[in-house]
């Protein structure tokens, strides 16, 4: 996702991207809903209708301000592995957000130091490259953070649609 907020900026400056965000969507055939799974600040880790997102984020009766793309695997991932990275996620509903990230991946990025130390937190990046390691797919990045930006470079993904 590419936002119009502040919260978005600050993250596409410090990652020097026009990515500031990153889910995963689950469609759910029997329900007939598309989900998303996703870390989102002061919200924590949740789960809600894509129709959120186009209709009424955060409540306000409007669309998400910015731009959202829906990427894909190239090569689809077998049903046990898949189901193993869906649960993953589900069994993360409502872990925390780790607001506190941003500001350390800054430091990080401003000073070249401090790894990040595994917690019990995530920020949107994390938790998509860990649902995605469930399922057997390791999403590689070459600095102390893992960005939108390095998912959506991931060569093995590939662009979709546009839905706003």
């Amino acid at each position: 996702m590419q936002g119009s907020y502040l919260f978005s900026g600050i993250i596409q400056r410090l990652t020097n991207s026009v990515w500031s965000h990153v889910a995963v969507i689950y469609k759910d055939e029997e329900l007939e809903r598309i989900l998303i799974l996703e870390a989102e600040p002061y919200a924590d880790i949740r789960m809600i209708p894509l129709s959120n997102y186009l209709k009424d984020y955060k409540g306000k009766r409007r669309s998400y301000k910015g731009q959202m793309v829906i990427a894909k695997l190239k090569e689809p991932i077998e049903d046990m592995r898949l189901n193993r990275g869906i649960s993953f996620g589900l069994d993360a509903l409502t872990k925390p957000y780790d607001n506190y990230e941003i500001f350390r991946i800054m430091i990080r990025i401003l000073f070249h130091i401090s790894k990040r130390e595994r917690n019990r937190s995530y920020i949107c990046s994390e938790l998509v490259r860990d649902i995605f390691a469930k399922s057997g797919v390791i999403i590689r990045y070459y600095d102390t953070y893992i960005s939108p930006d390095n998912i959506w470079s991931d060569n093995r993904f590939e662009y979709k649609y546009r839905i706003l």
